[in-house]
């Protein structure tokens, strides 16, 4: 049984001491609520489905957001990963820092992605947010020994995402090259060819290391993947010619990275950071809409519209699934026009088969006509006779 016992306030402390749980008590205004409480308890402990839920009560979301950046997110991948982090928590922050753990509701946090929405945030954006929030509550339910009954962002939709399609068109890919190729930096006009080449991701390519490239070959090994799993793709041509010259012609003092920054306050060299390079370099070329990722998409894409098969075009891009890849190769019609016309045979309208005249009746037996006949004529004389 609890102990009840009345504090000087004139509230009332319900505590439980029982083998082999550490010793519970909590505060109410009433002694009804406290014996309630204290049956509650006892009963989960006796079946075993008792959850220490004080700390989820106590735990406010703009605390547990400072443990997971200062725990977690240095775990995860140098840059996009840790990036998005920072960027997803300071909504998170603002809006339902002062909510604890236990308090927020699938209700609230649908309410939160509603008005994000409302602001005019994509819904990509609002996703992350959510992912980051829902992977907290898995940390603090796995590893920091939170009790609460489930994960409330797990019962809240998520709102859709529309797949980008941005591909270059017309003359975009020539003013890119051309206002890449004007930076004071060649780093940049590398990259960007080296992108459209092999359909990398961004810090795939950026974190690529001279000991990963075998020139002579024509192969390159992606080791810092976003999947973390090492890729070896074959190099076209103008790839080749690319890391060629860049290993040959670049500095690189103290790294072994292709495309270093920089070297840092630590006297470090890291790699090379796009960022507002990259956007300055599309707004020279006149371009709008334009991500870095969409050469991903493209490249991709001109796999696609090569020829070659699935199982080979995922293995230079990386992509784990052919949902992942149908999502991202999207194909000009103007280039299915082309494969229409080459696949099938031509007709014209004088070609096509006439719509037939009438069918003429099948000729009938005339003799078993008359037959018939004979045989209905004598079936009516008949009735006739019996009518009157």
């Amino acid at each position: 049984m609890a102990t009840i016992v009345k504090n000087p306030s004139g509230t009332w402390k319900s505590v439980i001491r029982k083998q082999g749980w550490p010793t519970v008590a909590k505060t109410f205004r009433t002694r009804r609520d406290a014996e309630d409480w204290g049956r509650q308890t006892e009963d989960e402990m006796v079946r075993g489905v008792h959850i220490q839920r004080a700390p989820a009560q106590k735990l406010t979301v703009a605390v547990a957001l400072d443990r997971y950046l200062r725990e977690i997110t240095p775990s995860k991948k140098a840059g996009g990963s840790q990036r998005r982090d920072l960027t997803s928590s300071k909504p998170l922050r603002e809006r339902l820092g002062a909510y604890a753990l236990a308090a927020l509701s699938a209700e609230i946090i649908g309410r939160y992605r509603d008005e994000r929405l409302a602001e005019g945030k994509s819904g990509s954006t609002v996703r992350l947010e959510l992912a980051l929030l829902s992977h907290l509550y898995t940390v603090a339910l796995q590893e920091w020994g939170v009790g609460m009954p489930a994960n409330p962002v797990l019962l809240v939709r998520k709102p859709r995402v529309v797949a980008r399609d941005r591909r270059l068109q017309g003359d975009e890919e020539v003013r890119l090259l051309r206002s890449v190729q004007a930076h004071s930096n060649p780093i940049l006009a590398w990259i960007t060819l080296l992108a459209l080449e092999t359909a990398a991701r961004e810090m795939e390519i950026l974190t690529l290391r001279v000991s990963d490239v075998f020139i002579d070959r024509r192969i390159a090994i992606f080791r810092d993947t976003k999947n973390g799993e090492t890729r070896t793709i074959p190099l076209t041509r103008t790839a080749q010619e690319v890391l060629r010259e860049a290993i040959t012609h670049y500095p690189r003092e103290g790294t072994d990275l292709i495309f270093p920054g920089e070297p840092g306050r630590d006297g470090k060299r890291r790699p090379y950071t796009l960022g507002k390079v990259w956007q300055d370099a599309v707004k020279r070329a006149g371009l709008t809409g334009l991500r870095f990722h969409d050469l991903r998409h493209e490249a991709t894409s001109r796999l696609v519209e090569r020829g070659l098969s699935d199982t080979k075009t995922r293995q230079i891009t990386g992509h784990k699934s052919a949902q992942m890849l149908y999502r991202y190769a999207h194909l000009r019609s103007e280039d299915l026009v082309a494969d229409l016309d080459a696949t099938s045979r031509p007709t014209t309208y004088a070609q096509a088969p006439q719509k037939s005249a009438r069918p003429h009746p099948t000729p009938v037996d005339t003799g078993k006509n008359n037959e018939k006949c004979a045989k209905n004529a004598k079936i009516v004389r008949l009735f006739d006779h019996k009518a009157r």
